[in-house]
């Protein structure tokens, strides 16, 4: 029976994955049903903390991009980008990391990607190194913010346990950046350089890309020539040098007062959720013992957000449920509701299984945890689904939460192995140098060394943090 109802756990979780989106959650939703009517379960835990934290994050990010904060945070991004040409492989991988923390999104990455392409690029640096490693490190960010839905599923997770959210971000914030770092060394020596290429000369030649370090105008000059040399007349020449190039960038997000107003809101209600954090007697107390829960306090500090933002900015509300933030955002809740309360049923019925036989095999090598949450990465390519699968298991097991958070945040890195995420193929798109590549073998791409590099560095980094910071 044990065996039948894993194989309904798991073949829940495949058909979700295969619907992506909402489907996670109806599936999970399904399976519940199954396990409830078919072998006679008791129906799980909802996580209704988890839930709820992510519609309250949610909403608030959302008021804020409506009022045009991510665009006022993709200015700012884009400009330290672009003060630091040389270093962009470490420097721009770095930041994407620190805005999608304090974003609680990925999304933010989009529309810098052809800001890192023309920075690099102009500087003679081949674009694919700093593109693929900004791209793999968004998706770690995930568990280094206070605000994203799998860090929401996280703390639903571990706060029973006394292990809150700062203690979390201790361990994968720092962990998260030594891997990045690391594996910027690494990925600053992978392909050939730019005047070594063969494709990207041969682009040059034909006049399809500027040589790097030229200015628009030398581009011009460059296709005028080329046509001139053709026969062509100067007129035609001449109209031809207006026509956009095929390296020209996107134009960025036209930033606001409103917009600033709005992040700056967002960014203090993110340090005041740090700050109840790490100061619990900041908290509002009930009785002599007992104080607010960060459970109950992040949601309540997002609401005042979000209409401190509605009140300054002025966003259009009727809009806000329009935003991508918003349609994001509400689809990971709805799939946390379904995979959870599934992952839930299951394990709270076969507990002492569970810690005896998976929790043993966790215990002796953690490793198979981390490879857990990776893999449901790779096929999800869904952090808080992950999450949702992976932790409860490991906490069952008795995982200790240090050790725990480290390598949950390293495995995040999985859901770039494979070329198949939205932001991967802006990238590819976007470089039309053509030095980042989606492949074609599915391991041939230009971000499966950085995936495989990163959850490695990230996950020694945040084991040894987590190490450390059990023993005081």
């Amino acid at each position: 029976m044990f065996l039948l109802e894993l194989a309904v756990v798991i073949l829940a979780i495949l058909m979700g994955t295969r619907s992506s989106g909402v489907g996670l959650g109806l599936w999970g939703g399904t399976g519940v049903a199954v396990l409830v009517f078919g072998f006679q379960l008791a129906p799980g835990a909802i996580p209704l903390s988890a839930i709820i934290i992510v519609l309250a994050v949610v909403l608030s990010a959302s008021v804020m991009q409506q009022a045009g904060g991510i665009d006022w945070m993709v200015s700012i991004a884009a400009k330290a980008i672009s003060k630091n040409p040389k270093m962009i492989t470490f420097v721009a991988p770095l930041i994407a990391f620190l805005f999608s923390v304090g974003a609680g999104t990925s999304n933010i990455l989009y529309p810098l990607l052809p800001v890192i392409k023309d920075v690099a690029y102009q500087n003679g640096i081949r674009p694919s190194r700093p593109l693929s490693l900004s791209v793999v490190a968004t998706g770690v960010a995930l568990a280094a913010s206070p605000v994203s839905a799998a860090m929401a599923a996280m703390i639903g997770f571990t706060s029973a346990y006394g292990f809150e959210l700062i203690n979390i971000v201790m361990v994968t914030l720092p962990a998260a950046v030594i891997g990045i770092i690391l594996t910027a060394f690494v990925v600053n020596k992978l392909g050939k350089d730019l005047a070594d290429d063969p494709e990207v000369q041969a682009k040059i030649a034909a006049g399809e890309i500027p040589a790097p370090g030229g200015a628009a105008a030398q581009a011009d000059q460059a296709r005028v020539a080329k046509l001139e040399a053709r026969g062509k007349t100067a007129q035609a020449a001449k109209a031809a040098s207006k026509a956009p190039t095929a390296d020209a960038a996107a134009p960025l997000p036209e930033p606001t007062v409103a917009g600033r107003n709005a992040a700056l809101l967002f960014f203090s209600g993110v340090l005041a959720i740090v700050v109840f954090g790490l100061f619990p007697g900041f908290r509002p107390p009930f009785g002599a013992e007992t104080t607010m829960g960060m459970s109950e306090l992040i949601p309540v500090i997002m609401f005042v957000v979000g209409t401190l933002i509605i009140l300054v900015a002025r966003p259009k509300v009727s809009e806000i449920p329009t935003s991508s933030v918003f349609k994001a955002g509400m689809v990971s809740a709805i799939a946390l509701f379904g995979l959870a309360w599934l992952t839930s049923t299951f394990l709270d019925a076969h507990a002492d299984v569970i810690r005896d036989g998976v929790g043993g095999l966790i215990l002796q090598a953690p490793w198979v945890f981390a490879l857990g949450v990776f893999l449901v990465c790779v096929l999800t390519t869904s952090q808080s689904t992950a999450t949702n699968t992976a932790v409860p298991i490991a906490l069952a097991a008795g995982m200790p939460l240090g050790l725990l958070s480290g390598m949950w945040a390293g495995a995040f890195a999985g859901i770039y192995l494979l070329p198949t995420n939205g932001s991967q193929i802006a990238a590819a798109n976007f470089d039309t140098s053509g030095s980042t590549k989606l492949g074609t073998k599915l391991v041939d791409h230009s971000f499966f060394v950085p995936t495989l590099v990163l959850a490695v560095t990230t996950i020694a980094a945040g084991s040894v943090i987590g190490l450390l910071t059990g023993m005081f």
